[in-house]
């Protein structure tokens, strides 16, 4: 993969190209002529500005974006290690037992159990979020992982009733809140999963914990830090000036000014095609974090967590030593690579610690501590940032181990609920087309407007057996994408390691495969060797005691 920079000739985040493929490290081509058809990234900012700092805004809410840089180091730079001899974390070891569907994928969020090493990260007003929500929530459930309500939901609620708080107003009902919630809850077993709520500045001052623990009985919250697509608050676009005006009322701020008289004109007028939601960042100290932890502890909270971005190095270290001495029950890092809904593109791209780089820092951190204290007790520990399939999660958590439980997940989630609810309406409009029986590998000579949601979703009639009810194709997808596809995924790979447990994986499961991985995980005393010195002593071993 060539190094990926905005100097490409095609910049599909914000919709612009070059007139010639041959650009300049400016970006630009190496004659920029007057009449040229094309708009390049600076000819498209002259007319738009700021809109060029996101993702195509035509997409804003039908869409998610991630970077597409390489940042020079990630987990294809690790070899999973399999095994022939013997087996782990069976109770009968015989070739009857030691096959993939016997491999246990369950594991630990906090004190939440999981039937998947997954967890759906802070999903919270982007409209994506929204109106994917269904699908996402009952899908979660389904597969019994844990789903986070993200930020701004309470304070982006037109529906939601306020009281006379003091300086700020106080939540005392919301529709949207209670969808959210329920949403989960109406396929959960009340064992597996748990529906999380994450509040930011925005959120405290408007009370959203006290409401959603005293009124919606919910007991695991997250404290969100920040996220790895972006460096500063929540941002989504608001398409009436209604909204924008109410946003501003409840302490929002938003761009450009809705109270403006001119700014008001030029949106009648239909000079502005939208307005910009920003939340603000928090300025907590650590005491005041401490504090903080003990208060939702002391009411009756049984999971608290911690949701970070990829801040750098030393201010990362601080949050994951407020974690451990707060005794918090998890903590999410997020790295750069991905996002849901509308982070500038130049901080996706430009910003931020990889993924991969981040975890290697987190583990290196969390080593120091248990070097230094022995005893002390580290929290259940998840990797986010532009994970998608197994492979991903089986070396995240093997280069983790023993601390990283789960993987955050936000992306890969929404395209599943996204795809599986297009199809659902395509089939109910019986619109299929040939080419989409063709990518889902039916025979070419079915008939495109026949295709029915049994025969599209693998795992449809097992759900309709278990529960007699129609359940939404975007819930279906996402049940579909985590059970059958990732989880069914790491049985095999576990199996092939001849692990059967996730808690079994240790670092020595993967190697290193290229010099960059080698000198990160030797910076960090990691212990992850490269792919020709693993396991040297053993070779040695066993060619040297031979009777030859």
């Amino acid at each position: 993969m060539t190094k990926f920079s905005m100097v490409t000739h095609r910049n599909s985040m914000v919709g612009a190209r070059t007139r010639v493929e041959d650009s300049c490290e400016s970006g630009l081509c190496p004659i920029c002529i007057a009449d040229c058809p094309i708009f390049c990234e600076v000819s498209k900012s002259a007319l738009r500005g700021r809109e060029v700092l996101y993702p195509l805004r035509e997409y804003f809410g039908d869409s998610t974006a991630g970077t597409p840089k390489d940042f020079g180091f990630s987990y294809a730079d690790f070899q999973i290690q399999f095994e022939v001899r013997g087996a782990k974390g069976l109770d009968e070891i015989d070739e009857d037992q030691v096959i993939f569907p016997n491999a246990d994928v369950s594991t630990k969020w906090g004190n939440i159990d999981q039937k998947l090493p997954v967890v759906i990260a802070g999903l919270g007003s982007t409209y994506v979020a929204k109106r994917n929500w269904e699908g996402l929530a009952m899908g979660s459930a389904l597969a019994g992982v844990s789903l986070t309500v993200g930020e701004n939901v309470v304070g982006m609620d037109p529906n939601a009733k306020f009281v006379n708080g003091g300086k700020y107003p106080k939540v005392v009902d919301t529709e949207d809140m209670k969808f959210r919630v329920e949403s989960f809850r109406k396929y959960w077993d009340g064992k597996h999963g748990d529906i999380i709520v994450q509040k930011n500045v925005e959120d405290t001052r408007l009370g959203v914990f006290d409401y959603v623990t005293s009124k919606l009985e919910i007991d695991s919250l997250e404290i969100k830090f920040g996220q790895g697509a972006k460096a500063i608050g929540g941002e989504v676009r608001l398409h009436t000036l209604e909204r924008a005006q109410l946003l501003q009322e409840r302490g929002y701020l938003v761009i450009p000014d809705p109270s403006d008289p001119v700014v008001i004109e030029q949106w009648k007028e239909g000079l502005i095609p939208d307005f910009e939601r920003h939340s603000r960042v928090g300025l907590s100290s650590t005491e005041e974090v401490l504090e903080e932890i003990d208060r939702y502890r002391s009411n009756g909270a049984k999971n608290v967590f911690i949701k970070t971005g990829a801040y750098r190095p030393s201010a990362t270290a601080w949050i994951i030593r407020l974690g451990v001495e707060g005794k918090v029950d998890g903590m999410t890092f997020d790295g750069a690579g991905g996002g849901t809904g509308m982070s500038p593109v130049s901080m996706m791209n430009e910003g931020s610690i990889p993924t991969a780089y981040l975890q290697a820092l987190v583990v290196g951190c969390l080593d120091m501590i248990k070097q230094k204290e022995p005893n002390a007790k580290i929290p259940t520990i998840a990797m986010a940032g532009g994970f998608a399939n197994e492979t991903q999660i089986f070396k995240s958590m093997a280069m983790g181990a023993p601390y990283i439980t789960c993987i955050a997940m936000a992306r890969a989630p929404i395209t599943a609920a996204m795809k599986a609810k297009y199809v659902g309406e395509v089939i109910d409009e019986r619109a299929a087309t040939p080419s989409m029986l063709n990518s889902l590998g039916f025979p070419r000579d079915k008939e495109a407007d026949t295709l029915t949601l049994s025969e599209a979703f693998v795992e449809y009639d097992a759900l309709m057996r278990k529960y007699d009810e129609a359940i939404p194709p975007a819930a279906i997808g996402v049940y579909t994408y985590f059970k059958s596809k990732l989880g069914v995924g790491l049985k095999q790979l576990l199996a092939g390691g001849r692990k059967f447990k996730l808690d079994l994986l240790s670092r020595d499961d993967i190697a290193c495969i290229s010099q960059r991985a080698i000198d990160v995980c030797n910076y960090w005393n990691l212990g992850i060797n490269s792919q020709e010195k693993i396991d040297i002593e053993q070779v040695k071993n066993e060619i040297y005691s031979g009777h030859y």
